[in-house]
């Protein structure tokens, strides 16, 4: 098992692209346990984070912030230990020197379920104010399907190709997350 003082540093590491030329997450992170560090475009860090299956955390990401991810780094241990993973997190963060923006003001946009309220129209809010239950579901997913589509054309402008199916029942609440 890695001790805290044999995790490489995040400078040590190579960046890897963060979708396959297919335009798909890797494979190969299916299941893995690590720390990663995805990039923008011009190799500015964005996050930092840890997690059981790297490959659903890389795809998480990609739907909230497809803009933000176009490299990444990481290190995956073999058996899960919430202590070495966050101390190479830590580590990292310390490294780079200031706190990425996922790792600080915007990290609900990066970790939390996309709320489709945000996007709604005065008129749409005001639709829902005066609907009964049913009525407000009803709404609610409309707004989430709409907030959807877009998200799915941004990922395609992206050239992401891998299939994205959203929860449905949290669409009844206006949240968009990935099944």
């Amino acid at each position: 098992m890695m001790t805290s003082s044999e995790y490489p540093t995040l400078a040590s590491l190579e960046f890897i692209p963060y979708l396959t030329e297919a335009g798909k997450v890797a494979e190969s992170w299916h299941k893995k346990i690590g720390v990663y560090a995805i990039f923008d475009q011009k190799k500015v860090l964005q996050l930092v984070n840890y997690s059981r299956d790297i490959e659903v955390s890389l795809k998480q990401h990609l739907v909230r912030k497809p803009f933000n991810c176009y490299w990444l780094k990481a290190q995956t241990i073999d058996r899960p230990s919430r202590t070495i993973l966050d101390e190479i997190k830590q580590a990292w963060l310390a490294e780079n020197g200031a706190i990425p923006p996922g790792n600080s003001e915007e990290e609900g946009d990066w970790n939390d379920p996309i709320d489709a309220k945000l996007t709604w129209s005065e008129e749409e809010q005001e639709a829902y104010e005066s609907q009964d239950d049913l009525g407000k579901i009803k709404l609610l997913k409309k707004v989430a399907r709409r907030l959807e589509a877009e998200i799915l054309k941004q990922l395609e402008d992206r050239g992401v190709t891998l299939e994205i199916r959203f929860n449905p029942k949290l669409k009844e609440q206006g949240l968009l997350d990935l099944k």
